[in-house]
């Protein structure tokens, strides 16, 4: 059986503080983590910021990158708005799909980025739990006749 790891949390500037001042008064790596209480390899993290910048570097925690992902092309973001313009019945899906396949099959965006795409532009109806459940409900043969009429 596997030796399970012990979760740590993020560590405190404190933590970080009692680490290096432990260690730097006994040179032992293990009572320094033990007084910390942080993992040994959270102490190594942390040597190299500690040795170029002192306790000054151990302040600042590095966030990792922005909280969104990457946005999508401009040039993209309009295409889908042409392509809602143009063809107002497509859903997100064909839109995705036909972005697809002008580039040679090699998708482009995902469906949910068509759609945050389309919110964002003020194209996107969003549909109520109720008009959906009422819709599903439903006979098929009262759905398309109800289509029909609407058209």
């Amino acid at each position: 059986m596997e030796k399970q790891r012990i979760y740590y949390p993020q560590t405190t500037y404190s933590q970080r503080r009692i680490l290096f001042e432990v260690w730097e008064a006994t040179g032992d790596v293990n009572g320094a983590c033990e007084a910390a209480h942080v993992s040994r390899r959270t102490f190594y993290y942390w040597k190299a910021r500690f040795k170029e910048q002192g306790y000054e570097g151990l302040k600042e925690v590095r966030k990792p990158g922005p909280a969104k992902g990457i946005r999508v092309s401009t040039e993209i973001q309009e295409k889908v708005e042409e392509m809602k313009k143009a063809h107002p019945e497509w859903g997100k899906q064909r839109i995705a799909d036909e972005l697809t396949k002008e580039n040679s099959w090699v998708p482009l965006v995902s469906v949910n980025t068509v759609r945050r795409i389309l919110q964002e532009k003020g194209l996107w109806e969003q549909v109520t739990e109720e008009a959906e459940k009422k819709s599903s409900n439903q006979p098929a043969a009262r759905q398309r006749n109800q289509s029909r009429v609407s058209m």
